[in-house]
């Protein structure tokens, strides 16, 4: 028998419980919450400029979980939207069998992102993640509208009528359609931007998107895809069925 203390030197101190490891290196990590009116974006700047000035040249910064993510998709999220309109340009100039019609209908995105930024800037929200996500599916819906105008006139010009008469006719005719589809898809909107509560912070922002996009798209494609359709639009065929309309005049007269 022996006494402990001859083996070994008890003390009494403090240590943490666990190691942190972060990429197969000794870690820190540091977890905080966004002030009132401040965006993930202006947060992460932030703390880059103080890692800077603080930690020494050896010491190497990461990020984790929601920031991680923020930082991942913001630039890929670009060439998701980029994308996106090019797979629908595709699908409509296969559907119309033209390349010039889809211009026309796709004229309406830049409009409804205009209303949707605008919408974002008057709520107080920022172009983050799950705002980038409301305006991909925001081109998806503001387009149909430009859909019902363009098929219509061009259903109507294979009937043999003109080019203005056939798209004034089209943008009436399908005037209650596209104002029923914005009515349904704003009302549908509106519970999501103005959800409260637990995670009411992404629902918010895709809500304000397609409120905005759909209302102030709506408004200026009713103007803008009849003119743009009058002034793009191939006069000599119906780009859709590949039909002539400009057939030879007949002048009527006394018999020479």
């Amino acid at each position: 028998m022996g006494q402990l203390s001859n083996l070994v030197e008890v003390k009494e101190g403090v240590a943490p419980q666990s190691l942190n490891h972060f990429q197969r290196l000794r870690a820190v990590k540091i977890t905080g919450t966004l002030a009132p009116g401040y965006s993930i974006d202006e947060a992460l700047k932030a703390f880059d400029a103080a890692a800077k000035l603080t930690l020494g040249a050896s010491a190497q910064t990461g990020l984790d979980g929601q920031s991680l993510e923020f930082r991942s998709s913001g630039s890929e999220i670009y060439l998701v939207f980029v994308l996106s309109l090019f797979f629908i340009y595709l699908v409509l100039s296969a559907q119309f069998e033209s390349f010039t019609a889809p211009l026309v209908i796709m004229l309406s995105v830049p409009l409804s992102v205009t209303g949707a930024l605008f919408a974002l800037w008057l709520t107080g929200g920022t172009l983050n993640i799950y705002s980038q996500v409301g305006l991909i599916t925001l081109v998806g819906l503001i387009t149909k509208h430009g859909i019902l105008i363009v098929e219509f006139a061009n259903q109507l010009r294979a009937q043999g009528q003109d080019m203005l008469s056939a798209v004034v006719d089209a943008s009436a005719l399908r005037l209650r359609p596209i104002l029923l589809t914005t009515g349904a898809m704003v009302l549908g909107a509106l519970p999501l931007a103005y959800a409260s509560g637990a995670g009411a912070e992404p629902r918010t922002q895709i809500g304000w998107v397609i409120v905005g996009g759909m209302s102030f798209g709506t408004l200026l494609t009713l103007f803008v895809v009849p003119v743009a359709y009058s002034l793009l639009a191939r006069r000599a065929h119906i780009e859709a069925h590949g039909v002539e309309v400009n057939a030879p005049a007949v002048v009527e007269g006394p018999a020479r």
